[in-house]
C-alpha cells in the first residue's frame, strides 16, 4: 500500500458518511453504500487563483450553463463563453469534466459556471439527483451537514417555518461541515439507487455582500 493510499483510507469516516483525500482517486469512494460525499481536498495554483480573482472582476455577473462531452469541453467552453475565460481555468474545468465522465461512464455532462454575490441555496436542502459535482473555484465554499448531525424530518416544510438553526435541523454551530475553495466534492442525491432519504444535505455558505464566488457544477444531463 502506498502513502497516499494509505491516507485516503485513514481518512474515510464511516459515521458521517464522507470520504476525503488529497488525491482524486477518492472519487470512486462514492461507489460505497455508506458514502454520500467524496471530497478531493486540493489546491489552487496561485497563477489560477489570481487569474481567476482577475476575471471576476472584469465580470463580476458572469453566468453560464451548456452540455459539454469531454473530448470538446475545452474549446467548446472557450467558444461559448467568447474566450473570456482564463486558459489555466479552462484546462482546469476540462480535466474535472473528463474525471467525471469517466467515473459515472457518461458521454455529456451538463455544466454550470456561475459568479455569484449572494447565497444561491441558503438553507440545507438535499438534491433529488443521482450526483454532482461541485467546486468552488474562488470565494466562500459550500457547507453541509454529516448524517449523524441532521435531523432530516425537520427539512423543507418540516421546518415549520423556523430558520435551519432553530428547527431542529442540527444541533450547533460546529455540527456544520465546510468545503475548502479548490475542493472538488461529489454530493450523492436523493435519485441515486439505493440512497432514498440519505442524500448529502447541503447549502450555500453565509457570505459577506461584498464577496463574489465563483461556483461551478456537473451534473448528468
Amino acid at each position: 500500500m502506498n502513502q497516499a493510499t494509505a491516507h485516503h483510507l485513514t481518512t474515510i469516516e464511516n459515521t458521517n458518511c464522507s470520504s476525503m483525500a488529497t488525491q482524486p482517486t477518492v472519487f470512486t469512494d462514492i461507489y460505497q453504500d455508506h458514502i454520500n460525499i467524496a471530497v478531493w481536498q486540493r489546491n489552487l495554483t496561485l497563477e489560477l487563483t489570481q487569474e481567476i480573482a482577475l476575471f471576476l472582476e472584469q465580470n463580476p455577473t458572469f453566468r453560464k450553463a451548456i452540455s459539454l462531452s469531454p473530448e470538446t469541453a475545452l474549446a467548446e467552453l472557450d467558444l461559448a463563453t467568447q474566450r473570456k475565460l482564463p486558459r489555466s481555468l479552462l484546462e482546469n474545468i476540462a480535466q474535472l469534466i473528463d474525471m467525471f465522465c469517466c467515473l459515472f461512464d457518461i458521454n455529456e455532462v451538463g455544466l454550470r459556471l456561475t459568479a455569484l454575490n449572494s447565497a444561491m441555496c441558503p438553507r440545507f436542502h438535499v438534491d433529488h439527483i443521482p450526483c454532482r459535482l461541485v467546486t468552488t473555484f474562488h470565494g466562500t465554499a459550500s457547507q453541509w451537514l454529516p448524517n449523524d448531525k441532521v435531523d432530516r424530518t425537520k427539512l423543507g416544510h418540516g421546518n415549520n417555518g423556523l430558520p435551519d438553526d432553530a428547527s431542529g435541523l442540527y444541533q450547533q454551530e460546529s455540527d456544520i461541515a465546510q468545503l475548502s475553495c479548490g475542493d472538488v466534492a461529489l454530493f450523492k442525491g436523493e435519485a441515486w439507487a439505493g440512497n432514498e432519504n440519505l442524500g448529502i444535505v447541503h447549502r450555500s455558505p453565509v457570505t459577506s455582500p461584498t464577496e463574489t464566488r465563483l461556483l461551478m457544477t456537473l451534473d448528468f444531463c
